[in-house]
């Protein structure tokens, strides 16, 4: 009788356990109902992207916690990482061992080993033979004042690299990421206007139908441009980070949510859901094929 009743308090404990897990992941915040109401199809893809660096040893516990119950609720294929640190970034490198996230790829900004400037493409299958694109930019040269657009400079490298990769591939969905991101505010008396920072790398993202530019959040979390999406990833970063300019001041940062975002990609539509640390999905973007969005 003893060892029947152990037996029965140690299922109760194991099932009160998995429903504290579900209910982390789903009803964190009425938001997350979101998430089961989009009309999703079984062939859709998720993965995660999330802003990486370090965190206090308790905010990147909690982070990984939590995209570790999403990564199982969503049967996740890979998680994009957001550094300027690359490889050694420790996100990246505190992931432990049961966690489901170490079980998917990790694609990281900021330098790789595939490339001796930090830039690399990867094709990630998708469901009816079709293809997604994952370029990486190394955008530390952009950062460079010294460096003019020159086609020998850094600057030229990365464009020169960008348009021979995007001519090579024939994919269906074309990401490009990096760290730093292409859209700033410029500060105006009343408001702040969404203004792109870089056209000439704009200007490829449109002629070769880049669909999304992620990288971490600046000023704001996403701008449309030439049905180019710019989507910018929730993180620590410092306040209010300022950039000059001839024709005026640009915001490019402010202080940000430890959070990530949660993507579902599907045949016509990628769907991008702002995940806050409290489990609470507080936005959502829609970016149909070849970059045409909608809130």
């Amino acid at each position: 009788m003893e060892r029947s009743t152990t037996s029965w308090l140690r299922t109760l404990g194991i099932q009160l356990s998995l429903c504290f897990a579900l209910y982390i992941v789903l009803n964190l915040g009425q938001p997350q109902k979101l998430v089961y109401n989009d009309n999703g199809s079984p062939f859709d893809l998720y993965f995660i992207s999330v802003r990486g660096g370090f965190r206090s040893l308790q905010e990147q516990t909690h982070l990984l916690k939590l995209m570790g119950y999403v990564a199982k609720a969503y049967d996740l294929k890979f998680v994009v990482n957001i550094s300027e640190l690359g490889e050694d970034d420790p996100l990246m490198q505190n992931v432990t061992r049961l966690s489901p996230l170490l079980n998917v790829p990790w694609y990281t900004t900021g330098g790789s080993k595939h490339d001796g400037f930090g830039c690399f493409l990867h094709q990630v299958k998708l469901p009816h033979g079709r293809m997604l694109d994952i370029l990486s930019l190394n955008t530390a040269s952009l950062q460079d004042t010294v460096v003019v657009e020159s086609p020998s400079g850094k600057r030229g490298n990365l464009s020169n690299w960008l348009t021979r990769t995007l001519k090579a591939t024939t994919s269906d969905w074309r990401m490009v990421v990096g760290f730093h991101p292409l859209v700033a505010c410029k500060e105006n008396e009343e408001e702040f206007t969404a203004k792109l920072i870089n056209e000439p790398l704009h200007h490829i993202f449109v002629k070769f139908g880049v669909n999304v530019y992620l990288s971490q959040q600046g000023c704001c979390s996403y701008a449309l441009q030439d049905n180019v999406a710019y989507i910018g990833n929730p993180g620590l970063i410092k306040e209010n980070s300022r950039l000059g300019s001839g024709n005026g001041r640009y915001r490019i940062g402010t202080e940000m949510t430890n959070g990530f975002l949660l993507h579902r990609l599907g045949s016509l539509e990628m769907v991008t859901y702002f995940v806050t640390s409290a489990g609470e999905i507080v936005k959502k973007i829609v970016v149909q094929q070849r970059g045409r969005q909608v809130m």
